[in-house]
């Protein structure tokens, strides 16, 4: 009976093992991102003005909203009520949100808000303005929010 080739036996081995290998596929921030997100915790500079469930001093932000719709349509709705409806997209390194086309255009904004993504979960994001809000004081914003 005849030897096999080791190297016939290395590539079959190599073979099986690659076959059993399924590729990691994981979904992308563009699509993970499209729902909508509720504030759970909100900074202005550095100071918390509204943390869920607790008593706040801006108890308006439990009616802010951000919707992203997996068609990149967006809703805005802010801590005074205030509802702003656009796009949205994200740059290429999946770290920068931008709302814009926004209408009506929020106060300074050129109907465009932008957002650094400083972390992202299924359920939960923090976003931090780029940009100072003139609607809280001219305060840079962070915002926790979770999703439901």
């Amino acid at each position: 009976m005849k030897k096999p080739n080791l190297s016939h036996v290395v590539i079959v081995a190599l073979g099986v093992l690659l076959g059993a290998c399924k590729g990691s596929s994981v979904t992308p921030v563009s699509e993970r991102i499209a729902k909508s997100w509720t504030a759970s915790i909100v900074k202005e500079n550095s100071t918390v003005v509204y943390t869920k469930g607790l008593t706040s001093t801006k108890p308006g932000y439990s009616n802010f909203k951000l919707t992203l719709s997996s068609t990149n349509s967006a809703t805005l709705t802010e801590f005074d009520g205030n509802t702003f409806t656009g796009t949205w997209a994200l740059s290429s390194d999946e770290k920068t949100l931008t709302l814009s086309g926004l209408s009506p255009q929020p106060t300074g904004t050129g109907g465009s808000i932008a957002y650094n993504i400083t972390t992202f979960e299924d359920t939960k994001m923090q976003l931090a303005r780029t940009s100072a809000s003139q609607k809280t004081g001219g305060s840079i914003n962070d915002y926790t929010l979770t999703n439901p």
